[in-house]
């Protein structure tokens, strides 16, 4: 019997001094203990070194001294106490004071020790030196037994040892919480079963400890595996433990659990990239919105100056031809300019609920006609889809959009597959769409062409960038459909790869049920109004070009026309003659735009009729009421027609 008690207590010296030794190896941690008033009841070198007293200054004294005079006055020490006690934890970085009166950034952890009837009898106090972040010796002076309460108090850090060969020889419950191992479960296994089966086979564990054992430390993060198969974001420090004689006898490893911390940065670092390529998309709309409206200012110098030309001219059918091309031309680069209004979200939309089984079935019959050659056409399309709000026109100019970028893609042929679907969206999974829940329909145009790298396809939606060849792309085809997708409240995905073709997505969210929609009057007939009567018209445009054209088609009407290039000349001219029947102004103009000259206007004269021009949207006009709104290039037509619409003749 004495000998089994004998061997008894030589298992439990071993083990107690395993412990002893684990944590005089850990040299960035002060780790102590305190009754349950707060008193310091055992104290070691580390703590010594780290705030400059020995064990008989401090043993039995409160651990409130460590803490700065502002913290003791609003009772943080007490409160520490309480949380810990209370809620099994307190975690904590501040200013801490060291004997000499000089203060040290600490990173605090205070867990609660109780006995084997729940009862609290200590706490265990883990401190670390955060301001030059050196090492921490801790030589331990406790006793064996509380070693052993310390550690075990540790529910934070999992920390153990490892043998030379990296074998697993203590374990503590923080390690059974983070990794989800029972101590009978490790205890006398490697270490490497935390590893991922890819570092393991890459030789990382080996090469830990390899560093560990030659530099004295090992510190890194990483993905690190649970008893359960899920991964979290670890950091480790792994320091060798040696003996009286300096030979490395074994390790000591601390892990903690980081994964809630990597994700938040990763978020935050995300977030920044969005901000950062909202702001690009943001400045190349305004670009690309301004430079549109200067190109429509051109085209409708060009266009008007067509027109009335044509009236005065002799009825020539080559002169007549001549024309007409160049008026076509103009048209097509009217095209361009709605091209890079959608880019820049600039464009006035006709939204409106979209059948899309129709759509889909028109442009699929569009498709066939007019893709060419070579190129098989493969349709996926629900019997039955959910509408979306949407303008039909620039939809479909969308979709072939993509069609022929697909077709481009393929010149030696293949096949294109298009379709829609419908899909409800509660949580983006990572990689998925980014929208937000809801119901969606997708329509999507996909090929097997030559595909994009990463590069390219992050470039693919700016504007002017074009991989096709000079004179075959400009470059505004896929902004135009991210803008248009953007302004509808959509998204344009592109997924592709070299030699893997591409999709390109377009996300819709769908409609409820059916949602009336305010349509815009059509044009249809092109005729001019019937006669109006003569009216006097103030013509204001920054443009001379501009301007010029807008008083001789108004003064082909019959009206007489005053004009000016400033708004502030404006003013004037109407507050000194109160005979002006209409105003006809440019919104875009330096010092006053036309919205801002009209409203000045409604102050004195409330009841005078007002024509705004603009090259951007209709948002503008609508903003004051009685407004009427003339895009620009308009025809004499158009301007004869706002004219009418604004006087009510």
């Amino acid at each position: 019997m004495q000998g089994d008690r004998d061997l008894l207590d030589s298992r439990m010296a071993l083990v107690e001094g395993r412990y002893r030794l684990l944590v005089d190896a850990i040299k960035e941690y002060a780790i102590y203990m305190l009754d349950t008033t707060g008193r310091v009841i055992s104290w070691n070198s580390g703590a010594e070194r780290f705030k400059g007293y020995r064990a008989p200054e401090i043993l039995g004294s409160h651990f409130s001294r460590f803490y700065t005079p502002e913290d003791r006055h609003v009772g943080l020490p007490a409160r520490a106490l309480q949380i810990a006690e209370r809620e099994g934890r307190f975690e904590n970085e501040g200013w801490r004071v060291r004997k000499d009166g000089t203060r040290f950034w600490a990173h605090v952890v205070l867990d609660p020790i109780r006995g084997p009837d729940g009862h609290l009898i200590a706490f265990a106090k883990i401190t670390r030196d955060l301001t030059d972040k050196k090492r921490i010796e801790a030589e331990l002076r406790l006793s064996e037994t509380q070693f052993r309460v310390l550690v075990d108090g540790v529910i934070d850090y999992a920390i153990f040892m490892l043998g030379l060969n990296g074998d697993i020889t203590t374990w503590n419950p923080g390690a059974e919480r983070i990794k989800g191992y029972s101590r009978e479960e490790v205890v006398g296994t490697s270490f490497s079963r935390f590893y991922t089966p890819e570092d393991i086979e890459a030789g990382i564990p080996r090469q830990a400890l390899a560093v560990a054992y030659k530099t004295g430390r090992f510190e890194t993060e990483g993905w690190r595996v649970r008893k359960n198969g899920t991964r979290f974001w670890a950091s480790v420090v792994i320091d060798a433990i040696r003996d009286e004689m300096g030979s490395v006898v074994g390790f000591a490893k601390v892990t903690r659990d980081i994964t809630e911390k990597r994700e938040a940065q990763r978020a935050l670092d995300q977030a920044r990239e969005e901000l950062f390529q909202a702001q690009k998309m943001e400045a190349l709309g305004r670009l690309t919105g301004g430079i549109a409206h200067d190109f429509n200012n051109l085209l409708m110098a060009i266009t008007g100056s067509l027109e009335l030309l044509r009236r005065h001219l002799p009825d020539d059918e080559k002169t007549a031809q001549l024309i007409a091309n160049a008026l076509e031309g103009a048209n097509r680069g009217a095209a361009l300019t709605r091209q890079m209004l959608a880019f820049s979200r600039k464009q006035d939309l006709n939204l409106e609920p979209v059948d899309l089984n129709q759509l889909a079935r028109e442009v699929k019959v569009m498709l066939e006609r007019t893709i060419g050659p070579g190129i098989s056409i493969e349709a996926r399309i629900p019997s039955s889809l959910p509408r979306v709000r949407s303008d039909v026109n620039q939809l479909t100019s969308a979709l072939l959009n993509l069609a022929v970028n697909a077709r481009d893609a393929m010149p030696h042929g293949g096949r294109m597959r298009f379709g829609a679907k419908a899909t409800e969206i509660s949580d983006a999974p990572e990689g998925g769409p980014p929208l937000r829940p809801g119901s969606y329909v997708c329509l999507f145009v996909s090929d097997e062409g030559i595909g994009m790298d990463q590069e390219t396809l992050e470039k693919s939606t700016t504007p002017f960038f074009t991989t096709k060849e000079i004179g075959k792309g400009t470059g505004l085809g896929l902004s135009m459909v991210h803008g248009f997708m953007e302004q509808s409240g959509g998204r344009l995905l592109l997924h592709s790869k070299p030699g893997r073709g591409t999709r390109a997505e377009l996300w819709l969210p769908a409609l409820a049920e059916e949602q009336p929609v305010v349509r815009k009057p059509e044009k249809g007939d092109t005729r001019l109004p019937g006669r109006q009567r003569h009216l006097k018209v103030l013509a204001v445009d920054d443009d001379p070009l501009v301007l010029l054209n807008t008083v001789l088609m108004l003064e082909g009407f019959g009206h007489h026309v005053e004009q000016t290039t400033s708004a502030p000349k404006a003013l004037d001219m109407l507050a000194s003659d109160p005979s002006f029947d209409l105003l006809v102004s440019d919104q875009s103009m330096p010092k006053m735009t036309g919205l801002e000259l009209i409203e000045e206007v409604r102050r004195h004269r409330p009841g005078l009729p007002c024509v705004l021009a603009t090259g951007y949207s209709q948002e503008a006009g609508l903003k004051l009421e009685g407004v009427t709104w003339l895009a620009k290039p308009f025809t004499e037509h158009d301007l004869n027609r706002a004219v009418a619409e604004a006087t009510g003749k």
